[in-house]
């Protein structure tokens, strides 16, 4: 069976935006497919991404809106705080449970496009730190479509590139200014490819969740096992779901792959720290100030269990202070 390659999904983060632009500057003004771009951006960010990427090639792009029509030729931008999907010839846009911490997030609407399109779906990573989009990438391939990853050599950050590669196996990896000039000659070749089967359960369960899990509730218990980690977005039970192993959901929805979880319980960790750290200086002030007083009123037992409190609070402090600005040279901000 031949398959007309009529559907793109872009996915990019840190670094995504010249990379993008390198990308789309090599297609042709009659492309002919749809694009949809997903940018991780912050739920009240506003952005110029249609705007950028209209003035980078020779295609439209617009901020997509929810059911306007699938349009080959255009370049169809996620919005901040919606996931972009895909239904039948339409845009959906759904504020689903958060992935990775992201919404819009790329393994959302990879796997929109691998339910909806299947063979006719075209993947392509760019550079992006850890690694939203793996997972969908691999459903975009699992169901018959082709994979396309910036190469990691070429990306401002490659985590995301090497993460997607970890999970796929593809021959199309290119630097950003080849990858469009390669993709506008690939949707015009039809891919002959064996029947694909229908999406798997798993596969449609995590679409389903993307679309309206929130309405309809998300996972149940008896379809995934618990994991014994809590979701750092609602402090609910992780349930170990998916084909790969690593991947998580609470019941409400929220997904984490395994490095996304690790990167969120270090920023956990070191916001209890700071935490932490505030309450030594404030105990060591206030011992300090009690100090005074009681040395005034002649209470030398007083004072001297102050004068006590306040040195080992100041030592701990001090402690903690230095282990948190050698973690990172940015966390002197904090200071």
């Amino acid at each position: 069976m031949a398959f007309e390659r009529d559907v793109v999904v872009i996915g990019a983060s840190a670094g995504g935006v010249e990379a993008l632009c390198q990308t789309v500057r090599s297609l042709s003004g009659e492309f002919p497919a749809a694009v949809l771009v997903v940018m991780h951006l912050a739920p009240g960010a506003t952005t110029a991404l249609p705007q950028i990427l209209t003035r980078a090639g020779p295609l439209r792009a617009v901020q997509a809106t929810h059911a306007a029509p699938l349009t080959r030729g255009v370049i169809h931008v996620a919005p901040p705080d919606h996931h972009l999907l895909i239904d039948g010839g339409a845009l959906m846009l759904s504020h689903g449970p958060t992935e990775n911490g992201h919404r819009p997030a790329i393994n959302a609407t990879f796997r929109s496009a691998a339910v909806a399109a299947g063979p006719r779906a075209i993947g392509v990573i760019l550079s992006g730190a850890l690694h939203d989009g793996a997972v969908g990438l691999g459903a975009v391939v699992e169901r018959g479509g082709l994979a396309m990853v910036q190469d990691p050599a070429d990306a401002l950050y490659p985590g995301m590139p090497e993460s997607a590669l970890a999970c796929v196996s593809t021959e199309h990896v290119y630097p950003a200014d080849v990858l469009g000039k390669v993709l506008d000659h690939v949707v015009r070749t039809a891919a002959s490819t064996r029947p694909v089967e229908p999406p798997s359960p798993a596969l449609l369960l995590e679409d389903r969740i993307a679309r309206d899990g929130v309405r309809r509730g998300a996972v149940a218990e008896e379809v995934a096992a618990a994991s014994g980690y809590s979701c750092p977005d609602c402090q609910g039970s992780l349930l170990e779901i998916g084909q790969q192993a690593g991947q998580y959901r609470c019941r409400i929805g929220h997904a984490w792959s395994a490095e996304a979880l690790l990167a969120a319980r270090d920023i956990e960790l070191e916001r209890a720290l700071w935490t932490a750290l505030r309450s030594l200086d404030e105990k060591a002030a206030l011992a300090r100030r009690m100090q005074h007083d009681a040395a005034g009123r002649g209470h030398a037992g007083l004072t001297g269990r102050y004068v006590n409190t306040a040195r080992e609070c100041a030592t701990a402090a001090e402690t903690l202070r230095r282990f948190l600005l050698s973690l990172s040279p940015e966390t002197e901000a904090h200071s």
